[in-house]
């Protein structure tokens, strides 16, 4: 017998005491994406689209990792036209964008004498929006990519996951 599975347009990971936590993003993003019909790419354009959204995410929480005290959880919530990556952290302060400098006049992120600091460039290149709000603990730091033409993510949140420690989340 076969059965219709219907997929969830959101996905949660939580991060509690997860390692390699930029890692298991990633392999979670695959894996909805995987779901949502975005992979296996049937086009250049989607193949870019996928790793843009790999990137992104990748960002999104290694900035967590660097700046916010770790991540908390990581969402991925797609729609018909666009797909949302959430994380959050347990800063509240807010990111700060590309462009700005430190009190002492230098980049984000290299203040402290590390490289880096670009992190929010890459975000705010590949994404069509990107803002953060604050949360109960901490902030949500969250970003927006618009849905290859040929991909349509499903439009029922109600379904499960089949992922062990990660599920769709129900909003």
């Amino acid at each position: 017998m076969e059965g219709r599975t219907t997929v969830s347009r959101n996905w949660l990971l939580v991060f509690d005491g997860l390692t390699d936590q930029v890692s298991r993003s990633r392999d979670f993003t695959r894996r909805a994406l995987t779901a949502w019909h975005w992979l296996p790419a049937g086009t250049p354009e989607v193949v870019e689209a996928v790793e843009d959204v790999l990137l992104l995410v990748s960002e999104l929480v290694a900035n967590a990792c660097r700046h916010g005290g770790g991540p908390g959880a990581l969402v991925l919530d797609c729609t018909e036209d666009r797909l949302r990556v959430e994380v959050t952290d347990r800063s509240p302060q807010p990111p700060v964008p590309p462009g700005s400098r430190t009190r002492s006049g230098a980049r984000p992120g290299a203040a402290d004498g590390w490289p880096g600091g670009y992190g929010l460039l890459i975000v705010e290149r590949l994404a069509r929006a990107w803002g953060s709000r604050p949360g109960a603990v901490g902030k949500c730091v969250w970003a927006e990519v618009p849905c290859p033409p040929e991909v349509r993510c499903p439009p029922e949140p109600w379904a499960r996951a089949e992922l062990s420690g990660a599920s769709p989340a129900r909003r």
